[in-house]
């Protein structure tokens, strides 16, 4: 990797990745203000910030920002993150400076007219319904709900009709003003991209960014756990199953990977082979980690016939337990090997070079070369595979069901068998 990082006055950093024999550049601003920002009674702010940002600035309208990204045949996005709000582009090398243009424009001088924010906040109860009609986007907001109780980090991205009706134009001025400061945003680009020429653009386009806004990080997050069920007239129930788990900054970040991996990461895992393919259990389990960065959760999602769940919950829970004791070389160089390949092969992507360089920085302050997150991974052994199931197993675990799920067992009893 050809990576370089300069400062710019106001504390914006600028990262770019150059890469040979392309001729694209990804690029985005990253932004360290996501939904664990936000005050409760405006739970959705991020993600609606996110939306009008493309709604219209002192020099284009939506339908003018929409053409100039696409009249180059370039793309133009974002995305909100509990953590992170990011701004993004894929354009041709030529058209760089139009994308840095738009970006900035967007960030800095949009106009937020009240009659596109009345519109955009119908959208979003659109988007907000359609979640809901969907169980298995349903099943994990509630299980970040019931894990981080009365908590930002419990409290849905997209907010509720509630919050988001209650967002007003003030409230996204204001948001911008606090936390879009430039020592909390990275400016970062990968592919046919020339460093110093980026950041001329990027002091042009962004030089008048201000400083620290005033405001305190949020609080370490608290975990509870506990237990909700829902029962409802569908066809699946829906089941997570997980507990506390480690943010990016722990020493065990590469080994809950690793162990995850194993786990239920694939269809090698042991979760796919032992319940689906030699029980036939479900159509659907796999594990996932959400790392922030202080703190995380572990989970285990099963999608399966309501009638099949006094067989399931003991075998998933058995094989959780079994893996703080028992794990085999094999089945940890597997892991290892899909891990080592992912992050190879994302490095001939110039959109995951591109957010990676951002993303790092604002949670490690560097960017971490590729060789030595390989080796981390390479490190990974099964006394430290076996490590992270025991620490994941000595919190409470957070159980939540949707679906058919009358003969789901109680949360004692599956607390009992999850006991290291």
């Amino acid at each position: 990797m050809t990576i370089r990082i300069t400062t710019l006055d106001n504390g914006l950093r600028v990262v770019t990745d150059t890469m040979a024999h392309v001729e694209t550049v990804a690029l985005g601003m990253w932004v360290a203000a996501g939904a664990r920002h936000e005050p409760a009674p405006r739970n959705g702010l991020a993600h609606l910030l996110e939306h009008m940002a493309f709604k219209g600035t002192k020099r284009r309208s939506a339908r003018g920002i929409a053409e100039e990204i696409e009249n180059v045949g370039g793309s133009i996005n974002a995305f909100t993150g509990r953590e992170l709000t990011a701004y993004h582009a894929t354009v041709l090398k030529d058209d760089v400076p139009l994308a840095v243009d738009l970006i900035a424009d967007i960030l800095l001088d949009s106009t937020f007219v009240e009659e596109e924010l009345q519109r955009e906040r119908g959208v979003i109860l659109q988007e907000i319904g359609q979640s809901l009609d969907t169980p298995d986007d349903v099943i994990f907001d509630r299980f970040q709900a019931i894990a981080f109780p009365e908590q930002p980090l419990g409290r849905p991205v997209l907010g509720t009709e509630a919050t988001v009706n209650a967002i007003a134009r003030d409230d996204l001025f204001e948001w911008l003003r606090h936390r879009y400061v430039a020592e909390r945003m990275v400016l970062s680009a990968a592919g046919a991209i020339e460093h110093d020429r980026f950041v001329a653009l990027a002091d042009k386009a962004f030089g008048r960014l201000q400083r620290d806004g005033g405001v305190t990080p949020p609080s370490a997050p608290v975990y509870a756990g506990g237990d909700r069920r829902d029962t409802d007239d569908l066809e699946q129930a829906h089941l997570v199953i997980g507990g506390e788990a480690f943010g990016y900054l722990d020493p065990d970040h590469h080994a809950l990977a690793v162990f995850s991996t194993l786990f239920g990461g694939g269809m090698s895992s042991r979760l796919f082979q032992r319940i689906r393919e030699d029980k036939g259990l479900v159509y659907s389990i796999y594990s996932f980690n959400a790392a922030y960065r202080d703190g995380g959760l572990f989970g285990i999602y099963a999608g399966t016939a309501g009638d099949s769940l006094p067989e399931l919950v003991p075998m998933v829970c058995d094989e959780f337990c079994k893996v703080a004791d028992d794990v085999e070389e094999p089945e940890i160089a597997r892991a290892r090997a899909q891990l080592k390949a992912g992050t190879l092969m994302a490095l001939e992507s110039s959109h995951s070079r591109c957010e990676q360089a951002a993303r790092q920085l604002l949670i490690y302050d560097r960017v971490i070369p590729y060789t030595e997150t390989v080796a981390r991974i390479e490190a990974v052994d099964g006394e430290a595979v076996r490590r992270v199931a025991r620490r994941l197993l000595a919190s409470a675990p957070t159980v939540c069901a949707l679906g058919p799920i009358g003969r789901l067992e109680g949360y004692d009893a599956i607390a009992a068998r999850l006991k290291a």
